[in-house]
Order: structure tokens, then C-alpha cells, then sequence
């Protein structure tokens, strides 16, 4: 195979390109390999290898180049080897590698933290700190919140997603695969109805004030106020479907545990860093949270995740009460001060609307058309329709439409409570003519 430049990044050619079926034989080969060492647990969406990425495309051992409407799970936000990134991090691996930041520190960990500091939502008093991953973040978001309130409940929501740890396995809302055989879980976290316009059953209009409402009531009658801790809530439910809660619904649950000293938590780590065409979703409600958590699109692919909060709650912990080895590598650190560049200097913010403008006007054409479409919905570059059997609301499984587009050349991903949602996750650096080729794609396999 012969392409255009020996690496990944911008400057691999922009086109979807298919030389074999997929996955190609290399790739098959491969995948054997990977099923003689790897536990059959850890799954994989897509199986081919990749050696190549960059832009809006994959490129894998066979020669294939895919289009990617994936990003590796909202990760690579500023597409894969952004040259701004790879600066960063080659000067820095060549420096040094690790000191840990709690041994011996270094300037680049205090310049992220300047950073969320500053672009969080809110202009209060901050601290922030780093970790390795979004599971870690939420994990420490809450610590932060029971040492500081001296309270222990935690109020999560129907499909809500936060990890695979024990605390944030409990705190996710689906059982398989995330669930199922790994009890017993954590003790005092506690679940209320999220507000699911598709499927409330007071209908989209009524789904934010009714929802408000019964999770506020459960709060009280089965925990009581005066309990609880922390409400965590993602602002776009991820693996619960990409649902985006009924206009006023985060407020309202912002107001209330402003009222009652609960630290209201945002987790943000499949919604942050321009991905929603704002740089944190909160604030197309103007929602501030008393606590953020940020991970996947913060460092461009490499391992890091960050907890932002309020300085009179992170500061109540104790000295050594937070920390990890890992937490904020210097390559992690200068590799997120090259994404924050770039989605500056790039202006990704706007780049994420524009793909929304571009995606959500053919995908509301396409659930005319195709009845198998019962919802489109999303903000920005986060995207998704929810599959239903014709004429009624129920699950239709979206993994045959995925597998078709796979085999098309356009990666793909599925999610929901249910099984039945198609995100849709592009770098917010694919160009145009690959967003309308892989609405093609998608087009052609829900029509069979």
C-alpha cells in the first residue's frame, strides 16, 4: 500500500477508499490474534487495525480508509494527530516522561488547571485537579462532594452512563453490559427518572416539568434533602442514547440543589471540549455546576480527565486526600493545552454547529422518509437517531444498520438503554464532503 505521507493527522487524503471487504484479511488475522490474547470482555465495535488517522478518516492494515463518525468515543474532538498536539508531545516525551506531579511537579499540570479554571462555566473561585480517566473523574467528584457536605447520598439518573469502576459502574443506570454479574455495589446512590422527551409518557411538551417534579419527589419522600451529597447528571445522556433532557429540566434540578446545599455535579466527559457546539454543554441552559468532570476530548487521545469545582469544596479535602500516580502525566498535560489550542485558534465551537447544520436537516429528512426513524436528536457534533419498529415506539436494534455501514466504509456507532440509537461522534475536523458521503452511506443501509 502506498498513500500520500508515512503518518496519521491532517494530511492523509480525505476519502473513503476500500480495497478489500471489511474487515481484510490482515485485519482477520489480527482480530485471531487479539481473541488469543485478549479476554473475549473487552469488545470491539469495528474490527479492524488501524496504523493511520487523522482528519474525518481511519486508515487500517489493508489499505481501507473509512469515514469516522466515531472519534474514538468523542475523544479525538481536534481529529487524531493534530499537529498541535504532536508538537506538544514530542518536545515533551524527549524532556521527560513522569515525576509525578506529587513528588516533584511540573509547570504544564498547573497550566491545565489554569485553563478549566478559566473555561468552566461560572466566573467563581475554582480549583481543578487531574486524573486518568472520565470513571476516575467522577469517583473523585464525589469523594470531594461527601467530604465537603459531610453527607453521603448520591441522586443519579435513568440512563446515565459514568463508568466502569465500582462507585461509577453503580452510579450507571444499564445493567448489561455494564452491570450484569459484578455485585454487590456501592452503598447510597440513588436513581430518578431523567426527562426523556421520546419517551415520556406525558408527551415532549409536559417531559421537563413532570420529570422535575417526580425526581424532586423521590428526593424527598426516599432520601430526604438533608442527605444527599451530590446530584451527578450528564447534560446529553451518552450511552443512554445521546438524550438530550426536555428543555428546563437541568435547571430546575440546578436550582433545586442550590436550595438545598447539594453539590449539583456535570459530568462532562463525553459532552465537553466543543463537542455540542458550546464548549461544555451545561451552558446552552446557562447552567453552572458546582462541580465539572471532563475526560475523552481532553487531551486529544492521550489519558487524561479533570475534576473542576468550586474552591470552597475542593479545597475542604485534605492534604493527600486527592492524587494518583498517573494523574496529570506531562505528556497528558501539554498534549490538552495543544487541544484547548486548537479548538481555539481553529475555532471548533463554531466547526461543531456547523456540523449540526449540516447532519440534523438530512437526518430529519431521512425520519420522513423512513419510518424506522422515530427520533432525531443532538446539539452540535453529537448526534444521534433512535431506531424504532415502524408505527410504534418500540426498540428496533441498531446493530444490523451499523454492521452495514461498516461494511460501506463508515464507522459508526451504536448505543441506548435499549440498544437501538446510532451516535454519531465526527471529528469536529472532517471536511463537508465526508459528513454528505457518510450520510449516504447511512442513508442506503437503513434502506436495506
Amino acid at each position: 500500500m502506498s498513500t500520500a505521507t508515512t503518518h496519521g493527522g491532517p494530511g492523509l487524503p480525505q476519502e473513503r477508499r476500500l480495497v478489500t471487504e471489511i474487515p481484510g484479511p490482515r485485519s482477520r488475522e489480527l482480530f485471531v490474534r487479539k481473541q488469543a490474547a485478549v479476554p473475549p470482555g473487552i469488545g470491539v465495535t469495528l474490527p479492524v487495525f488501524v496504523t493511520q488517522a487523522g482528519g474525518g478518516v481511519v486508515v487500517d492494515v489493508d489499505g481501507n480508509s473509512l469515514i469516522d463518525f466515531g472519534s474514538g468515543i468523542a475523544v479525538t474532538n481536534v481529529g487524531n494527530a493534530a499537529p498541535r498536539v504532536v508538537e506538544r508531545v514530542r518536545k515533551q516525551v524527549a524532556d521527560f516522561t513522569h515525576t509525578c506531579f506529587m513528588v516533584a511537579p511540573y509547570e504544564s499540570y498547573v497550566a491545565v488547571c489554569e485553563k478549566l479554571n478559566e473555561l468552566t462555566p461560572g466566573d467563581h473561585d475554582k480549583r481543578t485537579f487531574l486524573v486518568n480517566s472520565g470513571a476516575e473523574a467522577v469517583e473523585n467528584a464525589v469523594k470531594v462532594a461527601r467530604h465537603a457536605t459531610g453527607r453521603q447520598a448520591v441522586v443519579v439518573f435513568d440512563h446515565g452512563y459514568h463508568g466502569r469502576t465500582l462507585l461509577t459502574m453503580t452510579l450507571t443506570a444499564k445493567n448489561m453490559p455494564y452491570k450484569q454479574g459484578f455485585g454487590p455495589f456501592a452503598p447510597e446512590v440513588y436513581r430518578v427518572p431523567l426527562a426523556y422527551p421520546f419517551r415520556w409518557p406525558g408527551g415532549p411538551d409536559n417531559c421537563a416539568e413532570e420529570a422535575a417534579a417526580e425526581a424532586i419527589d423521590l428526593i424527598g419522600k426516599q432520601i430526604g434533602a438533608e442527605n444527599v451529597a451530590a446530584v451527578l447528571i450528564e447534560p446529553i445522556a451518552g450511552e443512554g442514547g445521546f438524550i438530550e433532557p426536555a428543555r428546563g429540566f437541568l435547571p430546575k434540578i440546578a436550582e433545586y440543589c442550590r436550595a438545598n446545599g447539594i453539590v449539583f455535579i456535570a459530568d462532562e466527559v463525553q459532552t465537553g471540549f466543543a463537542r455540542t457546539g458550546d464548549l461544555f454543554a451545561c451552558e446552552d441552559e446557562g447552567v453552572v455546576p458546582d462541580i465539572i468532570c471532563t475526560a475523552k476530548g481532553i487531551a486529544g487521545g492521550l489519558p487524561l480527565a479533570a475534576v473542576t469545582g468550586r474552591a470552597e469544596l475542593l479545597d475542604a479535602v485534605h492534604v493527600g486526600g486527592l492524587g494518583g500516580t498517573y494523574g496529570g502525566n506531562p505528556l497528558a498535560c501539554e498534549a490538552a493545552l495543544g487541544v484547548i489550542e486548537t479548538i481555539e485558534q481553529d475555532k471548533l465551537v463554531d466547526r461543531a454547529r456547523h456540523i449540526g447544520e449540516v447532519m440534523l436537516p438530512r437526518l430529519h429528512a431521512l425520519k420522513e422518509r423512513n419510518p424506522i426513524v422515530g427520533d432525531v436528536r443532538g446539539r452540535g457534533a453529537m448526534i444521534a437517531i433512535e431506531l424504532v419498529v415502524p408505527g410504534t415506539k418500540d426498540p428496533y436494534p441498531a446493530a444490523e444498520i451499523a454492521r452495514r455501514c461498516h461494511a460501506e466504509g463508515l464507522l459508526v456507532l451504536t448505543a441506548g438503554t435499549y440498544g437501538n440509537v446510532l451516535r454519531f461522534l465526527p471529528p469536529l475536523v472532517i471536511p463537508d464532503h465526508l459528513l454528505d458521503e457518510g450520510l449516504s452511506i447511512l442513508e442506503r443501509a437503513l434502506q436495506g
